[in-house]
Parts: structure tokens; C-alpha cells; sequence
């Protein structure tokens, strides 16, 4: 279906539908693409990366982890 013939199929709906189409458009142009998700990631990796280069933050190894979370939720 062609770009002008999707328009005139959308503006012929009820106006209920139209407003959650709407809705829905607006909402779609909200979310972050692909490539700024992953770059997103790959900075908050980067930073980390520095942090524990720097000493910022204490490692623990997966049993100290999995202790430490025992603990929160008892």
C-alpha cells in the first residue's frame, strides 16, 4: 500500500482508533533507535571498564555475589 492511500485509509477511521494510532505513532518516535541503545551500553561498559581500572569499585566473585544477595532478601 502506497503512502498516500495509507493516509486516507487512517483519517477514515473512527475517531477512537485514530486517537490510539496516534497514541501509538507518538509513542514509537519516544524509543531510542538500535545503534543508541548498543552505544549506550558500550559507554556504560567503558565507564565501568575505568572504575574498576581505578579502583572505584570492590570485585566479588559469583559465591561472594550470590551470598551477599542471600542476605538482601531474607
Amino acid at each position: 500500500m502506497k503512502s498516500i492511500e495509507l493516509q486516507q485509509v487512517v483519517l477514515h477511521l473512527p475517531k477512537q482508533e485514530l486517537a490510539q494510532l496516534v497514541h501509538l505513532l507518538l509513542e514509537s518516535l519516544d524509543q531510542p533507535s538500535e545503534s543508541n541503545i548498543q552505544q549506550s551500553w558500550l559507554h556504560e561498559a567503558e565507564r565501568r571498564a575505568l572504575q574498576i581500572d581505578h579502583g572505584e569499585v570492590q570485585l566479588v566473585t559469583a559465591t561472594e555475589l550470590d551470598h551477599q544477595v542471600q542476605v538482601l532478601f531474607k
